[in-house]
């Protein structure tokens, strides 16, 4: 019996270690850092997209969080609005809150080697984060947008993101759009956004800037934006500017959410990538 005891308490010791995770105090934002027990490859920072609040942190998202502990990475589960001590909506946030959380992560775990993956709009804030801070290792972005759009608010007159307290430009919601964001048909609404041209052009996410590698996935049959069109148009523009790291987009048949289903490329790409 002895024995068997002994056994228990190291293997909950050992799984204890496997789920250490420290609460990261920083503004604007609230993260929960989770750490390996094993040497660390690296840190990953899973940003949720417009549903809000600390989504990777959520125990929805626990296998897949877990399976990046079991490859040797630190994951940060960052929330950047609607969670207790972020904004409330998603607009007009600061990307340097969210850089500055990722920071003091870094610090706790005493690397260098940051991976950012996002969702939806927080596939929009990764790829922003990578075109402001040359810091960032590693890019992955699920379902995510090659522009900037209104943030999610009542009258959509304002960015979703600023920087340097600067609203970014944004792709504004026109006459167009109207008729189908009132019959929630999001897709119809971006597509019928994206028809201006001029906008569109001012309000593109400066991907080229990006020091890291890209990884994109999508859903063909994306049912909130055309996500894979857009993806297509991210890779277009990293051809014309040169772009020398590795980057590659995979689109899956499938919704918004297919994207999530594909976890094995992530791990893959970050293997040879990061």
């Amino acid at each position: 019996m002895k024995l068997l005891f002994k056994i228990f308490c190291l293997l909950t010791f050992v799984c204890s270690l496997t789920k250490a995770q420290d609460t990261i105090q920083s503004k604007n934002t609230d993260a929960i850092l989770y750490q390996p027990s094993q040497n660390i490859k690296g840190l990953v920072v899973g940003l949720g997209g417009s549903e809000g609040g600390n989504a990777w942190a959520s125990k929805h998202w626990k296998t897949v969080r877990d399976q990046f502990l079991d490859k040797g990475y630190a994951f940060l589960a960052l929330a950047y609005f609607g969670s207790k001590n972020s904004p409330k909506l998603l607009e007009k946030i600061e990307i340097q809150d969210v850089h500055n959380a990722i920071n003091f992560s870094k610090q706790k775990v005493h690397t260098e080697k940051v991976a950012v993956i996002g969702g939806s709009r927080g596939a929009d804030l990764a790829l922003l984060l990578g075109s402001y801070y040359p810091d960032i290792s590693c890019i992955i972005g699920l379902s995510g947008s090659h522009a900037v759009f209104p943030g999610n608010t009542d009258h959509f007159s304002t960015s979703s993101w600023t920087f340097d307290g600067k609203e970014l430009p944004f792709v504004p919601v026109n006459e167009a759009a109207v008729p189908f964001m009132m019959e929630r048909k999001i897709r119809k609404a971006f597509e019928a956004m994206l028809q201006d041209k001029e906008s569109e052009q001012k309000s593109l996410i400066k991907v080229e800037q990006i020091k890291a590698p890209i990884l994109l996935m999508s859903g063909t049959e994306d049912e909130i934006c055309p996500s894979s069109e857009m993806s297509e148009k991210i890779i277009q523009r990293l051809k014309n500017n040169h772009f020398k790291y590795r980057y590659e987009h995979l689109p899956f048949k499938g919704s918004h959410s297919e994207p999530y289903q594909h976890f094995d490329k992530v791990f893959d790409f970050l293997q040879k990538n990061f």
